[in-house]
């Protein structure tokens, strides 16, 4: 946005937002949408059913209405087709793991001007490591859910012929371990990630039929060696959550575990070198600066000077347009 665009009402939108997004995140706490999705209801008599008091839902049903989300029809609730596959549970397309995630996240980003002031967060867990099983199970599958919407792209334009082994470091519930193998008949990949990631990932992965072919190894990256003789190693969205010094271990770490010619690859929310965005990536930084202790949104510049020291070669970017301004970085190893 051009900076002479700005005025009151706009500044006060952008402080404010966070109405809207909290009002979608209770609707999904609530499970709204599932509620909805065999047809309309009566609104006093969803609240009844959802347990919530009829006064305060009808002011939530309220501001969804307002927001675009499901529609009144006299005393009746209706969500339109494509928000109930979004949002009700039911549907394979659901999303509300991450907006749950999301839901998590907000008391930490109400601390961020005391963050910023400190230069850390009072209170930090590794991405990985996420509080309890609650909120690690809506982050483990809120990552499936965004995974989901790219990752079939993301296969269709890195090329894996003639790979025989992929291994998807912090691979979390394992989204792009079962498309590169859906996309790879001859492909082979197994995730590492830490033990109590591999419930989630071994249904997933046997959801698609593929447990023949992708494995699961716990352990904790950074600490341990990673299984040798693979012709490709994964990272998606696992750097930012890491400092310097560890996102640049954990690089090496990978490429060391590659055969001759094989390919390191890496998904980020990556800055632009000159740090000016793109936006999402500049706010995801923040979004690490509250949750962890050194883990940030790095440059494409510093990603790539890191995959060169861990030994790869003709580092480009592959040519596919995601969500977010999300980049891929695929370095080829001697």
């Amino acid at each position: 946005m051009d900076t002479n665009d700005w005025n009151a009402r706009k500044l006060l939108e952008l402080s404010g937002g966070y109405w809207a997004g909290c009002a979608a995140q209770a609707a999904v706490r609530l499970d709204v949408f599932t509620a909805l999705a065999d047809g309309p209801r009566d609104e006093r008599e969803l609240a009844e059913a959802l347990g919530c008091a009829p006064r305060s839902f009808s002011m939530l049903a309220t501001a969804l209405v307002a927001l675009g989300l499901p529609r009144r029809e006299g005393e009746k609730l209706v969500a339109p087709e494509r928000v109930a596959a979004l949002l009700s549970r039911a549907s394979p397309d659901y999303l509300g793991f991450i907006i749950e995630h999301h839901a998590h996240l907000m008391p930490s980003w109400t601390r961020l001007a005391e963050t910023v002031r400190a230069g850390h967060p009072g209170t930090v867990e590794r991405v990985s490591r996420m509080g309890g099983d609650e909120e690690r199970r809506a982050f483990l599958l809120g990552m499936f859910n965004i995974a989901r919407l790219q990752a079939e792209k993301v296969a269709h334009a890195l090329d894996l012929s003639g790979k025989r082994t992929l291994i998807d470091v912090g691979g979390g519930p394992g989204t792009y371990a079962v498309h590169f193998c859906k996309r790879n008949p001859g492909l082979e990949a197994t995730i590492f990630d830490l033990p109590t990631t591999e419930p989630f990932a071994r249904k997933i992965v046997a959801d698609h039929g593929l447990a023949g072919r992708i494995g699961f190894t716990g352990g904790d990256f950074l600490a341990g060696l990673l299984p040798k003789g693979q012709d490709v190693a994964w990272l998606s969205q696992v750097l930012h959550g890491e400092t310097p010094a560890d996102a640049a271990r954990l690089l090496k770490n990978a490429a060391d575990c590659l055969n001759r010619g094989g390919l390191l690859c890496v998904q980020e929310f990556a800055l632009d070198d000159d740090r000016g965005g793109p936006p999402h990536a500049a706010l995801f930084s923040l979004n690490m600066l509250v949750r962890t202790e050194g883990g940030q949104a790095y440059t494409v510049g510093e990603i790539v000077r890191m995959m060169r020291a861990a030994g790869a070669l003709e580092v480009r970017a592959l040519d596919v347009e995601l969500p977010n301004a999300c980049r891929v970085l695929v370095g080829r190893m001697p």
